[in-house]
Parts: structure tokens; C-alpha cells; sequence
């Protein structure tokens, strides 16, 4: 996950995602960065638009409704939305996530 990390910071402070700069971000966090998993990981994003693969991963699905004030949120409710996100295989394997499985 920490290469994923990786590409997502430097994607967030406007920076292009190459080898180098992904294992420099891998070695200020103390991280040995291995070669063959760097080189994938650039591979893999060369021609993805990130902002959209970020709004339509599993990770960027929206949370179950906050519960009102003084109150709380319905558990079935809740259990329904869980089965809802079960349901989408395709969109979670769609996230950057599914890169090293």
C-alpha cells in the first residue's frame, strides 16, 4: 500500500508520478524501495486519470448518512448499505487498490 501512498501524494501535490520520484517519497518515509514494484506501479497509472479513478473506487464510496442530532442511524439501514457495496466487485477492483492485489 505504501506505493500506492506514494503516487497518491505526489498526484495530490501536483507531481508526475515517475520511478524516481515515487522511491524518493518511498525513502523519506523510511521505506525500502523495491525496483520491479516501482517500475509496475508507474506502468500501471501511465494513462489514468486519478481524480477519476478516485471518485469511482470502493475507497471514495460515500459513508452511511451521519445520524441526526441526539439520534442514531438504523442498523438495517446501515446493513443495507454494506450489501449495496458487496455488490460491486467490478467497481472495487476498478481502485487503484487492485494494482498489487
Amino acid at each position: 500500500m505504501e506505493y500506492i501512498y506514494a503516487a497518491m501524494l505526489l498526484h495530490a501535490t501536483g507531481k508526475k508520478i515517475e520511478e524516481a520520484s515515487v522511491k524518493k517519497v518511498l525513502d523519506a518515509a523510511g521505506t525500502k524501495a523495491d525496483d520491479a514494484r516501482v517500475k509496475s506501479l508507474v506502468a500501471a497509472l501511465d494513462g489514468v486519470n486519478i481524480e477519476e479513478a478516485i471518485q469511482t473506487s470502493a475507497i471514495a464510496a460515500p459513508v452511511a448518512a451521519a445520524p441526526a442530532a441526539g439520534g442514531e442511524a438504523p442498523a438495517a439501514e446501515a446493513k443495507k448499505e454494506e450489501k449495496k457495496e458487496e455488490k460491486k466487485p467490478e467497481e472495487a477492483a476498478a481502485g487503484l487498490g487492485s494494482l498489487f492485489g
